[in-house]
């Protein structure tokens, strides 16, 4: 932006160019301001214990994590990992006529901030799982496998929801050798 503004030959109009000066400007300060908000939660993440455990699951950064955080509290307001992840509308929604179930897409309701940060966590595991060879990166390639990239990201955002709750609650360390599992596994720290 300051070479378009100094490059008096590019047909940019001597009108604009004050403007487009002062947008870039503001640009910069919000950047500056973004760049000390995001230090002020990684801060506030580092002081807080609830937050670190959480740091360790794979797909959770400082936001997430301060998020999940804040959501989860102490974990005692969900009884299973199940519950929390429905709070958050990472579960399937069901119509049932006729004794069958019919298990259509998520019910994209309760907190869609913390939901739209798990589910792009679960797109920046999914993107690395495939130059991996623990546990988790076998379930989720298996699972981008035989589903849509998009329904494995909105799996495995469930499974580290899941795996949030019970590490929170449990007040347990993650273990990531347990993670590929049915349920949320964790052993005591």
């Amino acid at each position: 932006m300051p070479r378009w503004l100094e490059d008096a030959e590019n047909g940019l109009t001597f009108e604009f160019r004050p403007l487009l000066s002062d947008l870039y400007a503001d640009l910069v300060h919000l950047d500056k301001r973004i760049e000390n908000l995001d230090q002020h939660i990684v801060l506030q993440v580092k002081a807080d214990p609830v937050a670190c455990k959480l740091l360790e699951l794979r797909g959770v950064g400082p936001l997430t994590a301060s998020a999940l955080a804040g959501a989860l509290g102490d974990g005692r307001s969900f009884t299973k990992g199940r519950d929390f992840a429905a709070s958050l509308g990472l579960t399937p929604r069901q119509h049932s006529t006729g004794g069958k179930p019919r298990l259509l897409g998520i019910s994209k309701r309760g907190d869609g901030y913390l939901r739209k940060l798990l589910v792009h966590g679960a797109r920046a595991v999914i993107r690395h799982a495939t130059h991996r060879d623990d546990g988790l990166s076998q379930w989720i390639n298996g699972m981008v496998a035989r589903k849509h990239v998009n329904v494995a990201c909105v799996a495995l955002a469930n499974k580290t929801a899941r795996i949030a709750w019970a590490v929170v609650h449990g007040e347990k360390s993650y273990d990531p050798r347990r993670a590929a599992g049915a349920q949320a596994k964790v052993v005591p720290s």
